[in-house]
């Protein structure tokens, strides 16, 4: 007859394997009743909540939490002389341990005013957590579909204004691959990825502004206005 009642959260409640116990019902019994009876009234369901333990064989199996209220709602139907005896020890188990939880809990003004700062505090740090996870995670993951694109977008604007356009003779000689080429490979190594799409979105903007600086190297930028030149000349 031990624990009867226990403290968690700050509040005096026993569990249906207890009841089951002390009453001597088959814990199966005990939540099939505690289920029809919360599935009855939502007022009910306040009064208990659903919990595991681990039985014996080491198996994971469900049990129930529950204050006064629902004690008293679940075992208004037991009988007997035995049955009253347990009640009536149950109530006093209840009566010595919300003494101990009102015992605990801040009784001035003052007390009442720390309790809440510290919960303030503890809520403000959490959140803190929270906001640096979700920048972390923002900032850090690869850039989306229409991020990609816009690279994609850039990148093309960018080869079509170095070689000269669509009409250039280095585009007509479709050569214009040898240049996407090389931004690629400047880009991969500029930013240590092997796709556009592993580009983290913290460095999109430096991706983006990097595409609309960059030229090719000297002898590529040679080779375009030998041809364009060229082919203007054999017109």
């Amino acid at each position: 007859m031990n624990d009867l009642v226990i403290m968690k959260s700050q509040k005096a409640l026993t569990t249906s394997l207890k009841v089951a116990e002390v009453f001597s019902k088959a814990h199966r019994t005990v939540l099939d009743k505690i289920r029809n009876l919360t599935a009855q009234n939502s007022a009910v369901k306040k009064m208990f909540a659903e919990s595991t333990y681990v039985n014996r064989k080491g198996q994971e199996q469900p049990m129930f939490y529950m204050n006064r209220d629902g004690f008293s709602l679940l075992t208004m139907g037991f009988t007997g002389e035995a049955a009253l005896q347990f009640k009536l020890e149950y109530i006093e188990a209840f009566n010595q341990m919300e003494q101990v939880v009102r015992a605990n809990l801040p009784q001035t003004p003052e007390e009442k005013v720390d309790l809440m700062a510290q919960a303030t505090s503890h809520i403000n740090k959490r959140v803190t957590s929270l906001e640096q996870d979700v920048s972390f995670l923002k900032y850090n993951q690869e850039i989306d579909s229409g991020q990609r694109y816009e690279l994609e977008r850039v990148r093309k604007q960018k080869v079509m204004q170095v070689i000269g356009g669509a009409k250039s003779n280095f585009y007509q000689q479709k050569k214009s691959k040898k240049v996407f080429a090389k931004i690629s490979k400047n880009f991969h190594d500029a930013f240590h990825v092997a796709r556009y799409e592993d580009i983290k979105k913290k460095d999109y903007d430096k991706a983006i502004s990097y595409i609309k600086n960059w030229y090719p190297p000297y002898d590529l930028q040679n080779e375009i206005k030998e041809i364009n030149a060229q082919t203007s000349l054999d017109i």
